[in-house]
């Protein structure tokens, strides 16, 4: 569902408590809702196994949906000074019982060291949220006869009523045993915990049970964990007791098919709702999920926006006051100005100069700037001015904050036509339909660690510029049988017969070519059940079976395929598109520099192919070509064979893996590729090479046919005419 696009900061008028606060403390806040009503959201969390990124980070939100990282994306507390090991991960936030009081508590843990080298905990206590008091609890030196003990995770905080006390709970692992839950109570002054930790719950199935979080609801528990052993996934059990009576449900209430862990849940201010999320830590993102019962669950990632990457942690409704408190601690003015939620403005494509007090928004294609409003408020760092502004005249002076923190920058937007498509994506295929009279790109979902993605995605357009999802065509798990992984590299022929059109559209899965049928560009598309091509050519010694490229000959109607990475093989299409015709297959590598990539193309008596150059994680990575007689020909390589590089002045790198696309009727070119996605990408290191946007420019030839280098571009190309 679409959320409403609130500001950061915006003083609501809402007054349902929070599901990580005890219900002491929810009776005091229903009390005293409207002297103090709940209007934002705390997000602690890590960032990532390095020793750097093992520390407690905050970030803001307005709705539970949007959320800004407080200062730069920075531990907000130092490791090395709360923790034993120099490290902390899977921080757990709390409102106290007195509704005024705040409780951390975190992982005492460097992964370095390995996944059973910690023995320990960090308990941290608050009354502003900025000014933390800690102290480190090492559990074989506090209790007696754990020799055995590995380890000690994940740890999270609940008031138990019936106790009057608060409950620390967490994962212990001792010798061979499977991690279970235990639990023990904090003393008064949340400095240690009182007696022997007691085992909270038992798995029927005896499984590993990590990652506990207890969330209270009309008078019953529920204990939400990660189980590993026996299936691995995220359960609930339930209880009217908070310490015991524990019953397991049978399904598994992750919405994905990726593995995950950390679950953590909060009550939506002023909704019934709560939200789930999960750190999807293959994957390299969060999943949130919406529920009113804890039972039934919908996924709503396409409203969810960060400006971080987090790992395992929790999210604490705040008050206005508390969240200016911390605004005004952590929160840098720049970064007021990037909760700027005009939906026209491309999120992943802002360019801030701090130094130079600068911010640049670029926007989609067809937005005016004449009366532009970035939509920005935030009571805590004022920003002015508000409302519309006219940017098609230049950038416009905004000042943010007040007093000595004031800062003023200029901020431009800019209407661009690159990238293409918004979001991550790489390796665009493109087809102009005859069937359907528009354009179509089919690119890989980019965006997923180590290229980990599962489903293909295609956009439609009339011209180019403007691009409309037309959703996912083929997903891996769900519609192919002997691959689950590594969604890469598509392309698609569109073939007339005497009963109509028919698509043929290739893929990589498992770095395997398989190849699915439909009848329309939108497919549904269904898969000929085995690969296509799972073997290395004869006389090729190493390299992959990736990166098809499909293409008609225009001068016989013969349909060819083309793949490789390492070399590059060609065969004729058999006329069922399923298969090669056997003894057609050559081995066609250009040259050295080819790595992977290949697309053909044939204009004026030339068959053109195209390939790119370098690994796709490196600035480098560019784009060459080569001619030929035939489609299986052997390829001739000009001396200035360069088609499209980087061009650092402008912020671009990694421009690679293309397709071309010629306007019907004319001698009119256009080059589809990727690159780093802008500007982080160059930012990124190796992480790059799964960052990446799908751009379009212009491709022009000289009088000789040789191929002009390709400018690449942010503005990108205007909407073309078809007639």
């Amino acid at each position: 569902m679409k959320r409403p696009l609130a500001l950061l900061l915006s003083a609501l008028a809402l007054a349902a408590p929070a599901a990580a606060q005890s219900p002491k403390a929810a009776k005091v806040a229903k009390t005293a809702t409207q002297a103090s009503p709940y209007s934002a959201y705390l997000f602690a969390y890590f960032t990532g196994n390095d020793k750097k990124e093992e520390a407690i980070r905050f970030a803001l939100s307005p709705d539970g949906y949007h959320y800004t990282a407080l200062n730069g994306d920075r531990p907000i507390i130092s490791s090395a000074a709360i923790s034993e090991t120099g490290g902390v991960r899977d921080p757990h936030i709390l409102r106290g019982a007195d509704g005024k009081t705040f409780y951390m508590v975190a992982t005492d843990m460097v992964s370095a060291k390995g996944w059973s080298s910690n023995r320990g905990m960090v308990l941290l206590k608050s009354t502003d949220l900025v000014n933390w008091t800690h102290s480190a609890i090492n559990f074989q030196k506090r209790y007696a006869k754990q020799d055995d003990l590995k380890r000690v995770w994940a740890p999270q905080t609940i008031y138990d009523p019936v106790a009057k006390k608060d409950l620390v709970y967490f994962s212990l692992q001792y010798g061979s045993e499977p991690d279970k839950i235990y639990y023990a109570y904090a003393n008064k002054d949340f400095t240690d915990l009182e007696g022997e930790p007691k085992q909270l719950f038992f798995s029927p199935t005896n499984g590993s049970c990590i990652d506990g979080d207890i969330v209270a609801k009309d008078g019953k528990y529920y204990l939400f964990f990660k189980t590993e052993g026996n299936g691995n996934g995220i359960k609930v059990a339930v209880s009217d007791k908070l310490t015991s009576g524990y019953v397991l449900g049978d399904k598994y209430v992750q919405q994905t098919t990726s593995p995950v862990e950390g679950a953590g849940t909060f009550k939506l201010n002023n909704s019934p709702d709560y939200i789930l999320m999960y750190d999807m830590y293959t994957s390299g993102k969060y999943q949130f999920t919406r529920t009113r019962d804890l039972q039934n669950f919908t996924v709503v990632d396409q409203d969810v926006r960060m400006n971080f990457h987090p790992r395992h942690g929790t999210v604490m409704p705040i008050t206005a006051a508390e969240a200016a408190r911390l605004a005004q601690r952590w929160m840098a003015p720049s970064d007021v100005l990037l909760t700027a939620q005009n939906p026209a403005i491309r999120k992943l494509n802002t360019v801030v100069d701090s130094a130079a007090g600068k911010v640049a928004f670029l926007a989609l294609p067809g937005t005016s700037l004449t009366a532009f409003d970035l939509k920005i408020s935030n009571p805590a760092l004022p920003v002015s001015p508000s409302g519309p502004q006219n940017f098609a005249k230049g950038p416009v002076t905004y000042t943010v904050g007040q007093g000595a923190a004031k800062r003023t920058y200029q901020v431009s937007v800019t209407e661009t036509h690159n990238p293409a498509l918004n979001g991550y994506y790489a390796d665009p295929d493109i087809l102009y339909s005859q069937k359907m009279g528009k354009f179509y790109l089919y690119p890989t979902s980019d965006g997923f660690n180590g290229w980990s993605g599962t489903y293909f995605k295609t956009f439609s357009s009339p011209d180019l510029v403007h691009w409309k999802d037309e959703g996912v065509i083929l997903d891996l798990p769900k519609d192919v049988s002997w691959s689950k992984k590594n969604a890469w590299a598509p392309t698609i022929i569109e073939q007339k017969t005497a009963t109509g059109y028919k698509y043929a559209y290739y893929f990589c899965a498992g770095a395997k070519i398989g190849v699915a049928l439909a009848d329309s560009p939108t497919g549904p598309f269904k898969d000929s059940g085995q690969p296509l091509l799972d073997k290395l050519p004869e006389g090729v010694k190493g390299g992959q079976q990736i990166d098809p490229a499909a293409f008609r000959d225009p001068k016989t109607g013969k349909l060819y395929l083309y793949w490789g990475n390492g070399y590059m093989a060609g065969a004729e299409l058999n006329d069922d598109l399923t298969s090669l015709k056997s003894g057609t297959t050559q081995v066609m590598t250009p040259d050295n520099t080819f790595r992977e990539g290949a697309y053909a193309f044939y204009r004026n008596g030339k068959y053109y192919f195209m390939w790119s150059e370098d690994d796709t994680r490196s600035p480098n990575y560019q784009v060459r070509y080569g001619t030929s007689d035939t489609p299986l020909g052997k390829i001739t390589v000009p001396a200035n064979n360069s088609v499209i590089v980087k061009d650092p002045a402008q912020g671009i790198y990694g421009t690679g893996h293309n397709s071309v696309i010629q306007i019907p009727g004319k001698d009119e070119w256009y080059l589809v590729y990727h690159r780093f996605t802008y500007p982080q990408g160059i930012k990124m290191g190796g992480d790059a090479g799964f960052h990446r946007e799908v751009c379009i420019d212009k491709l022009e030839f000289n009088a000789d046919g040789s191929i002009k280098p390709v400018k690449p571009t942010h503005a990108g190309i205007q909407p073309v005419k078809l007639k």
